[in-house]
């Protein structure tokens, strides 16, 4: 795999708090939050379909969403967990991780909640979509920015679950955020990750931050200083990119 599978760091973090300024739609059934471009800059027919981490549409993904807005990109957070995520699914003692994401959460439950994302945009004239994908979002920003399937350019953020064959089959410019701690993308997973995408000669970017472990650009401790520099850099490392290739 171009990342392991995930383990206790993908649902470990602080919850945020915050006014949010987007809405909560039905698209096609599935539950999405969505929020307009809300300052001076408006990017015309651009949207980013944020694919989130297991909590899905909470707080700190609805407040990541507002700031691509306000960069000025209509963004759409579907809720990929269809009400079961690792927030609100029951956890009795014999709760493990990972059979819970193959036997609920695998890509033939997640991607018709993706396809009626893309949809709901393309209806809405958006013609230029990137993505972000946070953890367990990242396999499917990967997925979908192969040819064809309606992503043109991703980014993601301490990637999990990703398979190497996922990996090699983009065909769009792919920026990568990494944490120094981080045993579900550890350096020799960067390594491997970077070997593909120098092979498919994709346009990519692997930031690595340290000081910071995994989750750390959705899910920080605002008050610890290198986590929250850490995470304001990440988050500008997406809009340049897709400020960059997108635009």
């Amino acid at each position: 795999m171009a990342s392991n599978a995930p383990g206790q760091c993908c649902i470990e973090g602080v919850k945020h708090e915050g006014a949010t300024k987007g809405s909560m739609i039905k698209v096609r059934g599935f539950d999405a939050y969505i929020v307009a471009p809300t300052g001076s800059i408006v990017h015309k027919n651009t949207a980013i379909l944020y694919l989130p981490d297991y909590y899905s549409i909470y707080t700190n993904a609805q407040l990541i969403a507002d700031q691509f807005a306000a960069n000025g990109y209509y963004t759409i957070v579907p809720d990929v967990f269809c009400g079961d995520d690792f927030g609100k699914t029951p956890k009795g003692p014999d709760f493990a991780l990972v059979p819970w994401l193959q036997s609920k959460h695998a890509p033939k439950d997640v991607e018709p909640v993706v396809d009626a994302a893309l949809q709901h945009l393309a209806e809405e004239g958006y013609t230029k979509i990137g993505s972000v994908g946070y953890c367990f979002g990242a396999k499917y920003t990967i997925r979908y920015l192969a040819k064809g399937r309606g992503v043109s350019v991703g980014y993601v953020a301490h990637p999990s679950f990703v398979d190497e064959d996922e990996l090699r089959a983009i065909t769009g410019p792919l920026s990568i955020t990494a944490a120094e701690t981080d045993e579900i993308f550890p350096s020799e997973k960067r390594q491997k990750s970077e070997k593909i995408l120098r092979e498919i000669k994709v346009p990519f970017q692997i930031n690595l931050y340290s000081g910071v472990s995994h989750g750390f650009s959705v899910r920080p401790d605002l008050s610890v200083r290198i986590e929250k520099f850490s995470k304001e850099a990440a988050f500008f490392q997406a809009v340049q990119w897709f400020n960059e290739y997108l635009v």
